[in-house]
């Protein structure tokens, strides 16, 4: 039998992604791709994968057919188990044949990707094998009993390792933004309001855009633009004020006026938000930003280290981790 992975269980939103399908907006194609770029990074890179399997909330459990597997998991806080024992969350694993690796939703994140060392031996549509669910575009969302076939398998590690890499870490510091491109659209008081308010997510989000619960953002010229192209992380306000955040399966272009778009080292931190988590915003200047980027994306090609399991957990292993969730004060 050739190497395939098995679908043993998947919930909503379990979907092929690779980088995006690009170049093709102008023809209303959007380039989906992965909600948290960084954490599918992590992944395919220790994995030696071309694309990944994005897996949301509702979990996934998976197993190896034909023959072992070369498999890394990265992405939020998710509860990641091999045939019953913990893993960290993010991890580098040999999934044998029968061997059954589970993901369920853990202490914090949305989003994580299963990379298989090889490749998804998928056809790619428009150039790519990034799933659009809403257009039909790509592969349809992974369901139980799917088993895409795996070419050119990589040869596994000897052993479960840890995947250490530090954009991956929760943080809740606000999410950098850059104003505009249409903020003269907006009173300065409104932006104002707009960067010191506490946002929660809404539960009435998805692939296509986050919707942002807190105070109304009041329009000085009108809520109606002529429609342009929009990117991952512009934030437009609609007529009923309520912002909206644009994430991997956008329209292509939008006819609201953006008050802000947060920058590309921030998009993960934004995406791994759940429902009803809350974040804030912090406008920043455009150097900021590009340096940012620059040192973002120059630690995921660094790549995460690879770090052994310890063979039991000891009080040197857990002060090793990171188990803060965080702090309370008893008089609050």
């Amino acid at each position: 039998m050739s190497a395939r992975l098995l679908v043993e269980a998947a919930g909503p939103g379990v979907t092929m992604q690779d980088e995006g399908r690009f170049g093709l907006s102008r023809y209303g194609v959007t380039p989906a791709g992965p909600m948290d770029l960084g954490a599918y990074l992590a992944a395919t890179k220790a994995a030696g994968a071309e694309s990944a399997i994005e897996v949301s909330l509702g979990g996934a459990a998976f197993l190896a057919e034909g023959t072992p597997l070369r498999v890394a998991v990265a992405g939020g806080e998710f509860d990641v188990r091999l045939d019953g024992r913990r893993l960290p969350s993010a991890c580098l694993v040999a999934l044998a044949p029968g061997a059954r690796l589970t993901l369920r939703a853990g202490a914090s994140g949305a989003w994580c990707y299963v990379a298989v060392g090889g490749r998804l031996d998928v056809a790619p549509v428009l150039g790519s094998r990034a799933t659009h669910a809403r257009s039909g575009l790509g592969s349809k969302p992974l369901a139980a009993g799917d088993a895409p076939p795996i070419a050119d398998a990589a040869a596994p590690p000897p052993e479960p390792l840890a995947l250490i890499a530090p954009w991956l870490a929760p943080d809740d510091a606000p999410i950098r933004l850059l104003l505009g491109p249409q903020a003269d659209y907006f009173a300065h008081d409104e932006i104002e309001r707009f960067l010191n308010a506490r946002w929660r997510i809404g539960a009435r989000s998805d692939r296509m855009a986050y919707r942002l619960e807190g105070p109304a953002i009041r329009h000085a010229r009108g809520h109606d633009i002529v429609s342009d192209g929009v990117a991952m992380g512009a934030i437009q306000i609609p007529g009923d004020g309520a912002p909206l955040a644009l994430m991997a399966d956008r329209q292509p272009t939008g006819g609201y006026p953006k008050i802000a778009t947060v920058i590309g080292a921030d998009l993960g931190r934004l995406a791994q938000r759940r429902p009803g988590d809350g974040l804030s915003f912090r406008a920043v200047s455009w150097d900021e930003a590009v340096a940012a980027r620059r040192d973002y994306f120059a630690a995921i090609e660094a790549g995460a280290i690879c770090a052994p399991l310890p063979a039991h957990v000891t009080t040197e292993s857990l002060l090793a981790e990171n188990l803060v969730g965080g702090v309370v004060n008893a008089r609050d």
